[in-house]
């Protein structure tokens, strides 16, 4: 009996707590599941252009006949007009067919919800559209018949035609990166009225002075080599793709470069061999010349109606200047103006993508480009198109590198940064001051058969990070000068324009030089956590900016003139723009060397055409550099 009662006990027990253990798990299941299942109900479903948007693909005709192949992407919702937000392009406005749709629209991926007409097109001469493609197309001014033509009208007759044949409300805007940038900026000059906004970002601006072929007339040599190898290569039957024109693998850019020789060998019949009808023009213009002036857009940025909002990065390796120019140019040019720029640590075209936290040993600690979208981009373009918002960017937005925080002006670069030189003093000092005697100098052998490499990483293309890599792999050579400050007592804010004047002296006839800004950090430095990439950032020497100068071209791009060994010279360079606060605790340091191999081209060292030189005009050459040597740098209290 006490058994029986006993076993019932257990047995209700044992049921009791079955039932509080399934009500636990009900409860459990309740408020952690049901969240959950909210959660997957209420998430944003991914944007799907095919599902918004409907695609068609026509031949619109310019005003001498060719034919341009556009894409035109409408919302499906056609209860309203909307503005129209183009971009042309020479890289292709794929995928091609009407049933084959882009994964995002416009210039960053939020911005196909806003509801516009997107409309890509094949420039004159690429892929599907007609015609004869030139390179960075000549500005006509004053066009007297049809048969005149560049990227403005071609613009403006695309324009015409889109009025006329899709449900807008008669406003145009008008972006693009790199290439597109150009093409973006080119619509500028006696742009259509319907033109309401144009966003240029890191266009290409003037490929001889500082963008893309050349810096200073210094031919950049790794970028051009592979870029115009398929650029320029046969196109398909379809129009839809360009084979290369040559086949080049390597992993040691250094090495492969270094053993092609002289620049003329890239010509040769192992690689471009004449078929690169570019790459000839570029090689064989080799100083600034009606080809390359006529591809100066900048001259023609002048009475401009749109709103303009250029965008660059200070990490840009290819087209910082572009941006900076097209900037200036048009404040220059037109005085009643409503241009603005932003200028953010990004490399080329970064800012188009989700997020930027980061670049190279730099962490900016949020994503970058949420701010811009967001509080920027979409903005100009809704207030101008649409009519929608409100549009309050500053002048200037500018990213200062150093303290990681965006800071607004009202002038670019700002008027009230102090000019204040440096001088290269002996025992590698560099100082407010001139300590050294009058004719003291440090020198260096500069030799092509063994150039300074322009990054210690070993690969087949482009070091994506060189723009602020520890340069200690450089300070190390013996063809590398070295200027330092003492330690920083307090910080130095470094905001605009830098100039170094080098006062030099050669027994060749020619050479480039290469002058390096850069922050040197704490021996207390500690390295990022976590840290995959392995950065040792005690002492490091980050690069803060660095431009070349080919030295036949000092006092004119036009008519270059040749050093005679042994007479001291003055060689000045002009640094592209920088935003960056020098720590208290760290130190400024000055890099000189005559060559960035093989991201620019080797100089003989002989005043001659560099790409007719042959393998015997390489030749070594002492050179000097004198203590009255500076760098002026734009210090902003």
């Amino acid at each position: 009996m006490l058994r029986t009662a006993a076993i019932s006990f257990f047995q209700y027990l044992n049921d009791f707590m079955k039932t509080i253990k399934y009500l636990f798990k009900g409860l459990f299941i309740f408020a952690f599941c049901f969240p959950l299942t909210i959660i997957a109900q209420t998430q944003e479903k991914p944007f799907s252009v095919k599902e918004n948007y409907l695609k068609k693909e026509v031949l619109i005709t310019m005003r001498d006949g060719t034919k341009l192949f556009t894409a035109i992407y409408a919302p499906l919702d056609s209860s309203e007009s909307y503005p129209i937000l183009m971009q042309r392009t020479p890289y292709s406005i794929a995928p091609y067919g009407a049933d084959k749709f882009r994964n995002s629209l416009g210039p960053n991926g939020a911005m196909a919800k806003e509801k516009y007409i997107f409309v890509y097109q094949d420039v004159r001469g690429r892929y599907k559209s007609e015609g004869q493609f030139e390179e960075v197309t000549p500005a006509v001014a004053n066009k007297k018949s049809k048969k005149e033509v560049d990227e403005s009208s071609d613009t403006y007759d695309t324009i015409d035609w889109l009025l006329k044949n899709t449900k807008s409300n008669g406003k145009v805007g008008l972006y693009g990166i790199s290439y597109p940038g150009f093409f973006a900026t080119a619509s500028l000059p006696d742009a259509h009225p319907a033109i309401k906004a144009v966003s240029p970002q890191a266009p290409v601006t003037d490929e001889f002075i500082g963008d893309d072929c050349n810096h200073n007339g210094a031919f950049f040599l790794l970028d051009n080599f592979g870029f115009y190898n398929f650029f320029e290569g046969p196109k398909s039957e379809n129009g839809e793709s360009y084979a290369g024109i040559f086949n080049a693998r390597y992993n040691d850019a250094y090495k492969f470069f270094l053993e092609m020789g002289p620049l003329k060998n890239s010509n040769g019949p192992l690689y471009y061999n004449n078929k690169g009808k570019i790459y000839s023009e570029v090689l064989q213009n080799d100083t600034y010349n009606n080809y390359w002036k006529s591809r100066n857009i900048r001259t023609h940025l002048n009475n401009i109606k749109p709103a303009v909002l250029v965008v660059g990065g200070w990490f840009d390796a290819e087209d910082l200047f572009g941006a900076l120019q097209t900037y200036q140019s048009i404040e220059r040019q037109t005085r009643a103006n409503n241009n603005r720029i932003v200028m953010g640590p990004w490399t080329h075209g970064a800012w188009a993508g989700a997020s930027w936290t980061g670049y190279a040993s730099h962490d900016f600690g949020a994503n970058l480009n949420d701010y811009y979208h967001s509080q920027i981009e979409i903005p100009f373009f809704n207030y101008y198109l649409k009519g929608k918002g409100v549009f309050e960017a500053a002048e200037a937005t500018i990213f200062e590198t150093g303290t990681n925080q965006w800071k607004n002006y009202s002038i670019w670069p700002p008027p009230n940064a102090t000019p204040t030189p440096y001088y290269f003093n002996d025992k590698g000092k560099l100082s407010q001051q001139k300590t050294s005697a009058a004719n003291s100098y440090s020198e260096y052998i500069s030799d092509p058969a063994k150039p300074v490499p322009y990054t210690a990483v070993i690969s087949g293309r482009r070091s994506n990070e060189y723009m602020a890599e520890d340069q200690r792999f450089a300070a190390q050579r013996p063809d590398v000068l070295v200027f330092e400050t003492d330690t920083l007592t307090e910080d130095l804010n470094v905001t605009g324009k830098i100039m170094a004047n080098l006062f030099v002296s050669m027994t060749g006839t020619d050479a480039d030089f290469i002058v390096k800004l850069i922050d040197v950090l704490p021996e207390t430095e500690k390295n990022p956590n976590p840290n995959p990439r392995n950065y040792q950032m005690s002492g490091a020497q980050r690069l803060v900016r660095a431009e070349v100068f080919r030295g036949k071209f000092r006092n004119s791009y036009e008519k270059p003139q040749a050093f005679v060994p042994g007479k001291v010279e003055q060689v000045s360079i002009g640094l592209n723009e920088v935003a960056h606060v020098f720590k208290k605790g760290h130190r400024v340091m000055v890099q000189v060397q005559s060559s960035w191999f093989p991201l620019v081209d080797r100089n003989p060292q002989k005043f001659m055409r560099i790409p007719d030189a042959e393998e015997k005009d390489y030749q070594k050459s002492t050179i000097r550099i004198y203590h009255t040597s500076n760098i002026i740098l734009p210090v902003l209290k």
